[in-house]
């Protein structure tokens, strides 16, 4: 296997940040498109023409800085990961974030962040949005605003070959899972972990960090038998982490399933329009289905950029 489709595979399954390039010094991540599961979906980006109506029902001030300041979590592959150079994000939520952004004649500045933080920081106006596979539930919706772009729910990793018969809910009762803190994984397993207690069962037990590549790395070594992640992850990072031999996903329905959403201040009521009619109208021209297709998520994808959908 050569150091390029090592590097691309490893950073394709969040189990790495960073490594070396390819002999001209750039990232592998998008080099070699034969040998790498990592799409290059540059032309799809480049085509997306700038709607001079949208782009005036912008805040004033983001006209003139003439960027987004967008946070995300940058480790979920394939929804927003760092390519093989360990600085440039890419990302199926990376791509719509762009073509969003081009769509009202901006740019985008991603920062990377703790997921725990993303919804203070916007609410402090540190950043304009956010987009990190963020449910959008109603309880959030409290607290920001949300643009759905995507359809999701809870997904459950095993190791390779289920060697701790992992079936679906109930069978989490006595269990170790590993979670990302402050996600509606570590909700359902705080919730779960209730049924199990009031069934007489065990109950389940939570680890929560801050890095999915941590709980990768936990299950792998069996510290412990589930990791929780979304449809999207969960299904990419079976497929390409140790050429697809680290990790199966549990067959079924997701669970609580809902949209994803783009985090927006509920005081920024023209942005969130903006972005709204955005990702409307890729929808319509066909840009969000090809940059779903091209990631391989186009199961999630949505007919109607809706606002605070999510129940």
């Amino acid at each position: 296997m050569s150091v390029i489709r090592w590097c691309a595979l490893l950073a394709a399954a969040s189990l790495v940040t960073a490594c070396g390039g390819g002999p001209d010094g750039a990232g592998g991540g998008r080099q070699a498109a034969s040998a790498s599961p990592i799409p290059d979906t540059s032309a799809i980006v480049k085509a997306v023409q700038k709607d001079a109506r949208l782009a005036a029902g912008l805040p004033a001030a983001i006209t003139q800085a003439g960027k987004l300041k967008l946070a995300s979590n940058i480790q979920s592959a394939p929804n927003n990961f760092y390519s093989a150079d360990g600085k440039t994000p890419i990302g199926f939520e990376v791509d719509l974030a762009k073509a969003i952004g081009a769509k009202l004649g901006l740019t985008v500045a991603h920062e990377d962040m703790a997921f725990g933080s993303l919804i203070t920081s916007l609410q402090s106006g540190r950043i304009d949005l956010t987009m990190a596979g963020m449910n959008d539930t109603a309880e959030r919706q409290k607290q920001i605003d949300f643009v759905d772009y995507f359809q999701s729910g809870i997904t459950m990793m095993v190791r390779k070959g289920n060697p701790d018969g992992i079936s679906g809910p109930d069978s989490l009762c006595g269990k170790a899972v590993a979670v990302v803190q402050g996600t509606s994984h570590q909700k359902f397993a705080e919730e779960q972990s209730g049924k199990c207690t009031a069934a007489g069962k065990g109950p389940v037990t939570a680890t929560a960090t801050d890095s999915d590549t941590q709980n990768q790395n936990q299950l792998r070594t069996g510290r412990v038998a589930v990791l929780l992640n979304d449809l999207p992850s969960a299904v990419y990072i079976s497929k390409t982490a140790g050429d697809g031999q680290f990790f199966d996903v549990v067959a079924g329905e997701p669970i609580n399933g809902g949209p994803y959403g783009i985090g927006v201040n509920k005081e920024n009521k023209g942005l969130s329009e903006a972005v709204r009619g955005a990702l409307q109208s890729l929808i319509a021209d066909g840009t969000y289905g090809k940059i779903l297709d091209a990631w391989g998520v186009q199961s999630g994808a949505l007919k109607q950029a809706g606002l605070n959908g999510g129940k």
